[in-house]
């Protein structure tokens, strides 16, 4: 009883290591887990006092429990059988594949990184390029009701949009986003999953994919989930609102028919001075095609380019960029709940809000004539005269300004040549403005490569004026 056993030292680490195994699975991780999601309920609970649209149980459920609620549902189940049937494979592989589809679309939300990195990661890097303006809020948001499920639906202009309303819209709610295949790169994924988006395959064909997709935005619906999605399906090439896509408003209004609440459509129209990828779209636009030749070396160039010039001290913002919330939509109250009719009233609201700021101003004045300062301020003092109901930001409330903040900007993009000397400053704008690249001359000069580009940049830019100033817009 009282003898010696003698062990190896490898076998006696061996035991050690089973025993620390064993005590951190059974005592140690259940403590840490039951101390974080304690410290994760006191943040939400913090956050839904100040939030006006709290943050939905749906939302904070763990992602496997969405992932196995999603993939037992009975229509994605008769979705998987009839996915079985037609491609010839087992329901067994079937069903992984549907369960490989749940994975890639369900989030899994943490408000700390929502709140704590991607809402104040937002605001910083929104101030940091633009000069950030809200240009309307429309009165009636105000009214909506707190148990209805709120639906932001925006304008695609740039990539910004995603930072630049989550920015704005912090204070109110945390939105969940429908994303494409662009966002699905690592690290960035994680984050972004993190913050509650869902990635989307916008061209997949297949069927079992569309349900699994169609049945989450009908859970998160029903749940009354805040979502922020684009209707036109991609970026716009040319500054003009794009003919919407029904894919995910319908699933949206699918899930509303079969909810106990109304779903209330907040149109959300967004606008740059400048927006990154322009001259990428522009080329997009050209080619007819939407395959954009951007790499990742090419965007870490550019971040390192404006890196140094913060550094050095030659950095300037890209203008203004503005945000307006249109005349909320409540599907209850509407006539109809065809997806076809909601998307053309949300588009026409979305357009009536755009806003309108100086680059894409003093672009449409240089395309309409105006050859010099006094004439881009007298078109834009006959714009604002001709349409008092338009939103125009015009900073400092002043016509002067505002053209002054349109060319330069145009200048520095070399989208027009001045008349001043060939080292002229930059930040101070020419008097003189020669519209060589005007729509009367460069159509005498439409072999002139740098002329044909500077045209269609100029071009590019007046299409972000609203459509009731834009007679000019749908014209080569």
């Amino acid at each position: 009883m009282g003898g010696t056993i003698e062990l190896p030292i490898w076998l006696f680490g061996l035991i050690v290591i089973f025993a620390a195994v064993t005590f951190a699975s059974h005592f140690l991780f259940p403590s840490v887990r039951w101390f974080f999601r304690r410290r994760a309920e006191k943040v939400v609970a913090r956050l839904n006092e100040r939030l006006d649209r709290p943050i939905e149980p749906f939302k904070l459920a763990r992602r496997y429990d969405t992932i196995q609620q999603l993939i037992y549902d009975p229509e994605v189940a008769q979705a998987v059988i009839e996915h079985a049937a037609e491609t010839g494979v087992r329901e067994d592989v079937a069903f992984e594949e549907a369960r490989r589809y749940a994975q890639e679309i369900v989030p899994s939300f943490s408000a700390t990184a929502y709140f704590r990195i991607g809402a104040r990661g937002a605001r910083w890097l929104s101030t940091a390029l633009y000069r950030v303006r809200l240009a309307h809020y429309d009165e009636a948001l105000s009214d909506v009701s707190a148990d209805a499920t709120v639906i932001f639906v925006m304008n695609h202009r740039s990539n910004m949009d995603y930072v630049l309303v989550t920015y704005l819209a912090s204070e109110r709610s945390a939105l969940s986003y429908a994303v494409g295949e662009w966002a699905r790169v690592w690290p960035l994924s994680r984050l972004i999953r993190a913050m509650g988006a869902y990635f989307i395959r916008r061209r997949s064909r297949s069927v079992l994919y569309r349900k699994v997709l169609a049945r989450y935005v009908k859970m998160a619906t029903a749940a009354g989930v805040t979502q922020a999605i684009f209707p036109e399906g991609g970026l716009s090439l040319d500054g003009r609102l794009a003919p919407p896509k029904m894919g995910l408003l319908s699933y949206v209004i699918e899930g509303a028919r079969t909810a106990k609440r109304d779903v209330v459509f907040v149109p959300v129209a967004l606008n740059y001075d400048r927006v990154f990828e322009d001259r990428v779209l522009m080329s997009a636009g050209v080619s007819g095609q939407r395959r954009f030749s951007a790499k990742i070396s090419v965007v870490a160039g550019f971040a390192l380019k404006q890196l140094w010039l913060r550094v050095t001290g030659r950095f300037y913002r890209f203008g203004y960029a503005a945000v307006s919330f249109g005349t909320p939509l409540s599907l209850a109250a509407a006539k109809s709940d065809d997806p076809a009719v909601i998307a053309r009233r949300l588009m026409e609201r979305i357009e009536a809000v755009i806003p309108v700021l100086p680059v894409p101003l003093v672009a449409h004045a240089v395309l309409a004539g105006a050859g010099d300062r006094i004439a881009v301020e007298l078109y834009v003092t006959d714009l604002l005269r001709r349409a008092p109901q338009a939103h125009i930001h015009l900073p400092r409330n002043s016509v002067q300004y505002a053209v002054e903040v349109g060319l330069r900007h145009l200048s520095l993009r070399a989208a027009l040549t001045s008349g001043a000397r060939k080292d002229h400053d930059h930040r101070q704008t020419a008097d003189r403005v020669l519209c060589r690249i005007g729509r009367s001359s460069c159509s005498r000069s439409r072999k002139r490569p740098n002329c044909v580009i500077k045209f269609q940049y100029l071009r590019f830019k007046s299409c972000y004026v609203a459509q009731w100033a834009l007679p000019r817009c749908t014209t080569a």
